[in-house]
């Protein structure tokens, strides 16, 4: 794209072949606001975003990552999300609905998602200087006023209590019933019990899930 070149594509495919060339190596800062991530990102395509995101933010790139709390709801989109945290990325959550679907690069490219059609989802790329400048004033000041992902789902779990939290700790550290037991002060049966809620609470098929879940939500270290 030239300087000050606004057009409108159709559909993710065309989107792709038309901003491929803009994330390459140069780039410094990436900035993406979206209610979940259906708006931006093919399933097929997160796991390689999460590897080129890595050493991407070892260097210094700074990536930005807003959302709204229905990315929460999905555990596919849920994981994804720590993945990106765990790569380098910021992630943060805004209760209230976003002002604009966009991604905004080294604040002088964007692109504004807008609504369905026929031939697949509206994008709108834009170099025009005021646009793009008055999109990033704007989405920066939203940042600003969301919550960090880990701070956001602590706040989800703020009802478990102290027991809960010494449970939390011994599935991380991947201890036995009994040990787990001896550790919170309770029996072997009533500690079985509160796994099994938490395993719920944390929305964890297993044992090790659950531990896991917990120690990326930072409700292991209390």
């Amino acid at each position: 794209m030239t300087d000050h070149t606004t057009l409108t594509v159709h559909g993710e495919k065309e989107l792709a072949a038309r901003t491929a060339a803009l994330f390459g190596e140069t780039t410094r800062e990436f900035f993406c606001a979206a209610n979940d991530l259906h708006t931006w990102a093919r399933p097929e395509a997160r796991k390689a975003m999460v590897r080129r995101l890595r050493p991407r933010a070892a260097e210094g790139v700074a990536v930005r990552k807003l959302y709204t709390p229905a990315v929460l709801a999905d555990e596919e989109q849920r994981l994804h999300l720590f993945d990106v945290a765990d790569a380098g990325g910021q992630v943060r959550v805004r209760a209230a609905s976003l002002p604009h679907e966009t991604i905004i690069i080294d604040r002088r490219v964007m692109i504004l998602a807008g609504r369905n059609g026929a031939r697949g989802r509206e994008f709108t790329i834009t170099t025009a200087p005021a646009l793009v400048g008055g999109v990033h004033a704007l989405m920066c000041a939203t940042w600003d006023a969301g919550t960090p992902l880990a701070d956001y789902l602590r706040s989800e779990n703020e009802g478990l209590d102290a027991d809960s939290f010494t449970v939390l700790q011994a599935l991380a550290a991947g201890l036995t019933d009994a040990a787990g037991a001896r550790r919170v002060g309770m029996s072997v049966r009533t500690y079985r019990r509160r796994v099994a809620d938490l395993m719920t609470v944390l929305e964890a098929d297993s044992r090790f899930q659950a531990g896991v879940n917990a120690s990326r939500l930072g409700l292991t270290g209390r």
